[in-house]
C-alpha cells in the first residue's frame, strides 16, 4: 500500500546552522544522557601460559604494579606456589613492605583464607592461584566488596 506525499512538506534540517533557524528541532545534546555508572569489577583472572621464566616475569610486573597502589592497605599473596619466595619479591623489584603473604593451615582451604582476607578489607588487592568454578568466584567478588578490595585470581599453565 502506498501513501500519496506532498512536495510541499518540509524536512527536518539536517546540519546545526539549519537547526538553530528552526528552533523546533532538537538539538542532539540535548538527548544525551550521564553513562550509567556500574559497580567497579572486584573479582579479574589472570591465565598465564607458556615458559616458566616468562609467566614468572610477566606475574612480577603484575605483582610490582600492585605493590606499588597508593592505597595504604596491603596486596595480600593467598596460597602463592612455592617459587615465589620471599628471595624471588625481592629480586623481581617489588615493594616486600606492602606484600603479606598468606598460607591456608590446618582446615581451612586457600579460597576460605582468600575470602577471610578479602572481607577483613585490610587489603587492597588479594591475589590467589586457584582452580574456581562459578560459585568459588561468586564468592571471592562477594567478599570483596564486603571488604572494599579486589580479588585477582591467577591461573598458571
Amino acid at each position: 500500500m502506498q501513501f500519496p506525499q506532498s512536495l510541499a512538506r518540509s524536512q527536518l534540517p539536517l546540519f546545526h546552522d539549519a537547526i538553530l533557524a528552526n528552533p523546533v528541532a532538537p538539538l542532539l545534546t540535548d538527548v544525551v544522557e550521564e553513562p550509567h555508572q556500574e559497580e567497579p569489577e572486584v573479582f579479574s583472572e589472570l591465565a598465564l601460559r607458556g615458559a616458566s621464566g616468562h609467566c614468572r616475569h610477566m606475574l612480577a610486573s603484575v605483582l610490582r604494579e600492585l605493590s606499588d597502589e597508593p592505597d595504604a592497605r596491603w596486596l595480600t599473596l593467598v596460597g602463592a606456589p612455592a617459587g615465589l619466595s620471599r628471595d624471588w619479591l625481592r629480586d623481581s623489584g617489588l615493594n616486600r613492605e606492602r606484600i603479606l603473604i598468606l598460607q591456608p593451615r590446618g582446615q581451612q582451604s586457600a579460597l576460605e583464607l582468600a575470602c577471610e582476607a578479602l572481607r577483613l578489607g585490610r587489603s587492597h588487592t588479594v591475589v590467589s592461584w586457584l582452580q574456581l568454578g562459578q560459585r568459588a568466584k561468586r564468592q571471592l567478588a562477594q567478599a570483596a566488596r564486603e571488604g572494599s578490595a579486589q580479588s585477582l585470581n591467577i591461573l598458571l599453565g
